[in-house]
């Protein structure tokens, strides 16, 4: 009486597994795209579309957030920025040396 859990059966929820492969490109490669969200009566500036390892990418968002005195998170290859910082985000990575796709401002 019971499931037989040694034939081959498993959980959904556990078949997940926690390493992504991660396409890297190199900054001129990148095409960011730009908008701006309000969430609880805050603005938020979205930034989508990096294509770097994690580790690069928290140290970017970390000299961002430091350079443009805010704060953020990431989220998948998307950053957060707290504020209507859109035009120093922008200004900032342009320097890096990424390209802007476009900009959608809501």
């Amino acid at each position: 009486m019971g499931a037989k859990f040694d034939d081959g059966w498993s959980s959904d929820n556990k078949a997940t597994s926690k390493s992504k492969a991660v396409e890297v490109k190199e900054p001129c490669k990148h095409n960011l795209v730009f908008a701006k969200e309000k969430r609880r009566g805050k603005v938020v500036t979205v930034i989508k579309g990096f294509y770097l390892q994690d580790s690069e990418l928290k140290k970017l968002l970390k000299e961002l957030k430091a350079l443009l005195g805010c704060g953020g998170t990431i989220k998948g290859n998307t950053i957060e920025l707290q504020g209507e910082v859109y035009s120093k985000a922008k200004d900032e990575l342009l320097a890096r040396g990424f390209r802007v796709k476009r900009s959608v401002k809501n």
